[in-house]
């Protein structure tokens, strides 16, 4: 089915992406995934290409705001060429809207010429051990020093992805109390340069998939934070962290659904090629079935999925759509690859081949941002029920 959501400069840009990945990513990123990170370097020559600072002004040497549809571009080439970039996506698309929305002017002025530049990239500590999804529960505290000059920051998270490759690390800390009425109260965002004295890495942790993005524990043993590394005002974290999930689950889903229609390339080429009996694996009705089943699912995923594209362009993307982009694409996604694994035999599990590693990496599309089941709860609230 013909696609109208994207015109000729995203075309121009797709073209770009294109280029860079298979310069610069395909022929390195094995090892890459050996490695559990890509090369520093990556991020600066990204930066070079104008791809690291989407939303940044120009004045701080950004390209401005050209539209969210420009990452769903570069994510779909990744996933096209069976490729992850590190945590660029999460860099750039989730923690720097962050300072975007809530920085001030110094604060620009120090952090987003480099975060352009790729010079910065950035993270965010969220996750706690015990807490999950449950961010009012967050035990990490920045005690305010009695002249205000800065916070001593204490506690530990897990889970954080793309640490070991940053600078800047916006962690979310209690900076008050909870209070009987709201455990959301008290938490604010602080942004810690990851180099700073008692910023401890601790484990890096063993992921079944996105073998080429580390993910840590990290720890904070009387981390000086300057006071005015504070994200905003103090004791609206728990705010703030609401006003992005509507583009990172968008994000989420548009990603899982170009790696299923990606699925379906390799697949397709794989069942031409292999032959069964002397016969190629494609002349079988099975084969042919399965495929056609996995390209409707997918060309369904697609069109709800540019539909909040155009409605993100809009400003007029719901939370409760977003929901149904990450619901039903991530589970399209998980289905369609499982099938198209299957047409590959016993190649499929093999990690030389894309598929099984696309297995593996999409899996926790359906756990991140928010899991399913939160994502028919938010559905279901929207249908007032």
């Amino acid at each position: 089915m013909k696609r109208t959501v994207f015109n000729e400069e995203h075309e121009a840009f797709r073209a770009m992406i294109r280029d860079f990945v298979t310069r610069e990513v395909v022929p390195h990123f094995a090892d890459w995934e050996e490695a559990g990170l890509p090369p520093r370097e990556l991020y600066r020559k990204l930066g070079a290409l104008g791809v690291m600072g989407f939303g940044i002004p120009e004045e701080y040497g950004g390209p401005g705001d050209p539209g969210y549809k420009y990452q769903a571009v570069f994510h779909e080439e990744c996933a096209y060429a069976g490729v992850m970039l590190g945590h660029h996506s999460l860099s750039t698309g989730i923690v720097l809207p962050y300072l975007l929305d809530l920085a001030d002017d110094e604060q620009r002025k120090r952090w987003l010429p480099g975060v352009a530049t790729g010079d910065i990239m950035l993270c965010i500590a969220m996750t706690e051990p015990g807490t999950g999804s449950d961010l009012a529960g967050i035990r990490t505290t920045a005690t305010l020093s009695a002249d205000g000059t800065h916070y001593v920051l204490n506690g530990s998270k897990t889970f954080i992805t793309g640490a070991l490759n940053s600078e800047l690390c916006v962690v979310v800390a209690r900076t008050s109390p909870a209070t009987e009425d709201d455990r959301r109260a008290g938490l604010s965002l602080l942004v810690v340069p990851t180099d700073s004295q008692g910023f401890a890495f601790g484990r890096k942790l063993q992921k079944i998939g996105l073998r080429s993005s580390d993910t840590n524990e990290l720890s904070f043993a009387d981390v000086r934070v300057p006071a005015e590394n504070l994200l905003g005002e103090e004791g609206q974290g728990f705010e703030y962290l609401g006003r992005n999930l509507v583009r990172e689950r968008l994000a989420i889903g548009a990603e899982a659904i170009a790696r299923a229609r990606a699925a379906i390339t390799f697949a397709r080429d794989y069942v031409r090629e292999r032959q069964v009996f002397g016969t190629p694996v494609a002349h079988f009705q099975n084969t042919k079935f399965v495929l056609a089943e996995c390209d409707t699912e997918v060309v369904a995923a697609e069109a709800l999925c540019d539909r909040a594209l155009d409605l993100e362009e809009a400003g007029e993307l719901s939370a409760a759509d977003a929901a149904r982009v990450k619901l039903f694409g991530t589970e399209v996604a998980g289905r369609v690859i499982d099938k198209c694994l299957q047409l590959h035999g016993g190649y499929g599990y093999i990690l030389e081949y894309p598929i099984a590693r696309m297995y593996a990496d999409t899996r926790v599309n359906r756990i991140y941002g928010g899991t399913s089941e939160v994502m028919r709860s938010i559905i279901a609230k929207d249908l007032e029920l």
